[in-house]
């Protein structure tokens, strides 16, 4: 179960009221596919998919980017436009190194809970950053919070986008210990080994650029020694799900395990 910060539990309320509980459920639960197929895990249980929300960050992006150039580990990045537009040289120095770069909207709302218009305009306009800072990116969209609803996920694939869910929450919005995160990755990678897992983590914060992401790129550089030693393979989303030379992720893509 994912513990939502407290305003997030207040829209799930107020979702509750017009949807029912099962469906507030389905709206947030990562690995639901009730609403539309997203993309949670792979197919091979011996890989692992680190994606990172919320960048770019400064100075924390940059510190995470060390760590995984350290270890010759390649992720996937989920932009904010806004953040991008202040940061594009971070964001040109994910692509650089060639970590996959995806949409997370322009201003990172919930978007169970605006237009579809408004929806519309903060994947366009993300998308436009993502082209004026590193030009050619991933056609891969994650939605902020988790939170979706079935004509916002038409509305992504209109726009020729594939949304990428995620089967381990490593709880690092809030700065903890590295600790914590990564005994919260081990917990759910070890009851999920029927799965190539994506790994939800955190290199920036929705409020404002400089968030402490201390606590995650420790975590991530654990997680690396750890799971390296026992044999996993980490890889980016379109790797994990087949397509190994290229960013973009074909529609055909299912999330192969989920639940």
């Amino acid at each position: 179960m994912i513990l939502w910060p407290h305003f997030l539990l207040l829209r799930a309320a107020g979702l509750a009221a017009s949807l029912g509980t099962a469906g507030a459920y389905h709206c947030m639960a990562p690995q639901s596919q009730i609403f539309g197929a997203t993309i949670a895990s792979g197919p091979d249980p011996r890989q692992l998919a680190l994606t990172f929300d919320d960048g770019p960050n400064d100075p924390h992006t940059e510190h995470l980017l060390d760590v995984l150039a350290e270890h010759q580990v390649t992720a996937t990045f989920f932009l904010i436009g806004r953040y991008v537009r202040q940061k594009p040289a971070i964001a040109r120095r994910i692509a650089a190194e060639g970590h996959v770069i995806g949409n997370h909207t322009e201003t990172h709302p919930l978007l169970i809970t605006k237009t579809l218009a408004r929806a519309r305009r903060e994947l366009r306009d993300c998308r436009q950053a993502l082209d004026d800072a590193v030009g050619e990116h991933s056609n891969l969209f994650r939605t902020p919070f988790g939170g979706r609803r079935p004509d916002v996920l038409r509305a992504v694939r209109a726009e020729g986008m594939v949304p990428v869910m995620w089967s381990v929450t490593c709880y690092d919005w809030q700065p903890i210990s590295a600790t914590y995160v990564e005994k919260k990755a081990v917990q759910q990678i070890s009851r999920q080994k029927d799965r190539g897992n994506i790994l939800l983590l955190h290199d920036g914060g929705h409020h404002q650029m400089g968030e402490d992401r201390t606590h995650t790129v420790a975590a991530a550089d654990r997680l690396i020694r750890r799971y390296r030693d026992e044999g996993y393979e980490f890889v980016t989303v379109p790797h994990m799900m087949g397509q190994n030379g290229s960013p973009r992720v074909s529609e055909e893509a299912k999330p192969a395990l989920v639940g």
